[in-house]
């Protein structure tokens, strides 16, 4: 199986918020660094984070994540 890349809408969803990753960070519990590798998608985030983000934003894990990118 090949690997897939995995998309991310976190800067999007940070914007329309106004937040930082600083304050994106703060608010579910990890540091700023991870915010940043997970959203250049550097860094694939554990569940955990992922879950957090989306209960964060309000949203489906899938409206943040994707392997397809988003259209």
């Amino acid at each position: 199986m090949e690997e897939q890349q995995l998309y991310n809408r976190i800067a999007e969803l940070r914007a329309a918020r106004g937040l930082s990753q600083q304050q994106l960070a703060d608010a579910i519990g990890v540091s700023r660094k991870t915010i940043s590798t997970v959203e250049t998608s550097r860094f694939t985030p554990s569940v955990v984070i992922a879950l957090q983000m989306a209960r964060y934003f309000e949203v489906p894990v899938e409206q943040i994540f994707s392997f397809d990118g988003f259209r």
